[in-house]
C-alpha cells in the first residue's frame, strides 16, 4: 500500500505583484524532502474563479507525495481584458516555485502544471510556450524573471485549445458575451492574429515534446465542446512526438473538476487516481 503522507497547508503565499496586485496561492505540502509539485490554475472563463477551487487536488495529491500550488491570476472585467496578463501571472507562479524551491522544500526539476477549463488552456499555453518570445520578459522586475517556467507535464481538464474555436462554439449560446473575446478584447472579426497566438494548439511543435500531457473530458460538455478542441489537440500533440494520455468520462458535463475526490459519484474521484499514475511516472 502506498505511503500516506502528512501535510501542511500555508495559505496566501504570495509569489508575485503585478501592476500593483498582490498574487498568492496555496501550498499544499507533503512532509518530505523535494516533493515534486503541480501547480493547480483554476477555470471560470477567465473572469472569475479562485484558487479554493483546488481545495480537495490540493490533499489529494499532497496525501500522495506531491504539492501542489494553487493560484490565482489577474481575472477579466467587462471593461478590462487579462490577456497576455493572466499568461505573465501563471509564468510567475512557475518561475517562483523554482526560485523558491529549496526554500520551500520542492524539487525545481519536477515542477508541473494543471488547470480546469480557462485554466486548463493556460497550463497548456504556458507548458508550450510559457519561454516563447511572446510572452517572456513581461515583468522583469519579477525577483524570479530570469528562471525558466518549462515544466515536465500539464494536466488539462476540459480545456480550451484553439481560441477561434471557442469563439465560433459560443456564437450559439452567447452571441452578445463571448469569453474569449472578453479575455483577448477584441473579436475574432478583429484580429485573427492574437486567437491564433493566444491558442496551446498553435505551440504544439517537435520543439517543446519532451512535456508530458494529459487531458480528461466529459462526452456531454456543452461548453467547451470536446470535437473542436480535446480531440484535435490530443491529435497534434501526438502528430508532434509527445507523450499524451487521456481519458473520456461518460456523462460528464462541464465544471466538475472541484468536486470531493472521496465521493463514489465524483468525476474527480474517477479522474483523480488515473492522473495520479500519470504524474508518478511522467512528473
Amino acid at each position: 500500500m502506498a505511503q500516506a503522507y502528512e501535510f501542511a497547508v500555508r495559505q496566501s503565499v504570495e509569489f508575485a505583484v503585478h501592476d500593483g496586485v498582490k498574487l498568492v496561492g496555496d501550498l499544499y505540502m507533503p512532509k518530505r524532502d523535494k516533493a515534486p509539485v503541480m501547480l493547480g490554475i483554476h477555470g471560470g472563463g477567465w473572469q472569475q474563479g479562485d484558487r479554493s477551487l483546488y481545495k480537495h487536488w490540493g490533499p489529494f495529491y499532497a496525501q500522495n507525495g506531491i504539492a501542489l500550488f494553487a493560484i490565482e491570476y489577474r481575472l477579466s472585467k467587462p471593461d478590462k481584458a487579462t490577456y497576455p496578463q493572466a499568461v505573465h501571472d501563471v509564468r510567475a507562479a512557475v518561475q517562483f516555485v523554482r526560485g523558491r524551491a529549496g526554500e520551500l522544500g520542492l524539487d525545481p526539476d519536477r515542477i508541473g502544471l494543471q488547470g480546469d477549463s480557462a485554466g486548463g488552456h493556460l497550463a497548456s499555453l504556458v507548458g508550450l510556450a510559457g519561454d516563447s518570445e511572446l510572452f517572456a520578459g513581461g515583468y522583469r522586475d519579477d525577483p524570479h524573471a530570469n528562471v525558466s517556467t518549462r515544466v515536465k507535464a500539464v494536466v488539462s481538464v476540459y480545456g480550451v485549445y484553439d481560441m477561434a474555436a471557442q469563439w465560433n462554439h459560443d456564437l450559439a449560446p452567447r452571441p452578445r458575451e463571448s469569453i474569449t473575446a472578453k479575455f483577448l478584447g477584441k473579436h475574432l472579426y478583429d484580429d485573427r492574429k492574437i486567437y491564433f497566438d493566444a491558442s496551446p494548439l498553435s505551440h504544439v511543435t517537435t520543439r517543446m515534446n519532451a512535456t508530458a500531457f494529459y487531458l480528461a473530458w466529459g462526452t456531454e460538455d456543452d461548453i467547451v465542446d470536446p470535437a473542436t478542441q480535446a480531440v484535435p489537440f490530443r491529435d497534434a500533440l501526438k502528430q508532434a512526438g509527445y507523450f499524451v494520455r487521456t481519458v473520456t468520462v461518460p456523462g460528464a458535463p462541464h465544471f466538475w473538476s472541484s468536486e470531493p475526490m472521496d465521493q463514489p459519484s465524483s468525476y474527480s474521484g474517477f479522474v483523480g487516481p488515473r492522473v495520479l499514475r500519470f504524474l508518478q511516472e511522467k512528473l
